[in-house]
C-alpha cells in the first residue's frame, strides 16, 4: 500500500465525550469499528454510505486504508519457504 498513504487525523478524531472516546470519522459520531464491522457482514462501500449519509466517500476509503495498514502492521507474516 505505499502508493496509498492518508492523513488519519484529516478524517478521524477521538473525543471523551463522542462515542466513549473511539475513533469517529471526524466530524461524525460513526466510529471506524461500525464502519469496519459493516464491511466484515458483507456491506459494499454504497450500501454503508447509504446508511451512513454524514461519512463521505473519501472518508471511507480512509476507513479501508487504515485497517489494511493495522493489518499489514499487526499481523504476523508468514515465513518464507527454504529453498529447495
Amino acid at each position: 500500500m505505499d502508493g496509498m498513504s492518508f492523513n488519519y487525523a484529516e478524517f478521524f478524531e477521538r473525543q471523551r465525550d463522542v462515542c466513549g472516546g473511539e475513533m469517529v470519522v471526524k466530524g461524525t459520531r460513526v466510529t471506524v469499528r461500525t464502519l469496519l464491522a459493516s464491511l466484515a457482514e458483507g456491506g459494499s462501500v454504497d450500501e454503508i454510505l447509504a446508511d451512513f449519509p454524514t461519512v463521505s466517500r473519501e472518508a471511507m476509503r480512509a476507513v479501508i486504508a487504515f485497517a489494511a495498514a493495522s493489518a499489514e502492521e499487526d499481523l504476523p507474516v508468514p515465513s518464507a519457504p527454504a529453498p529447495a
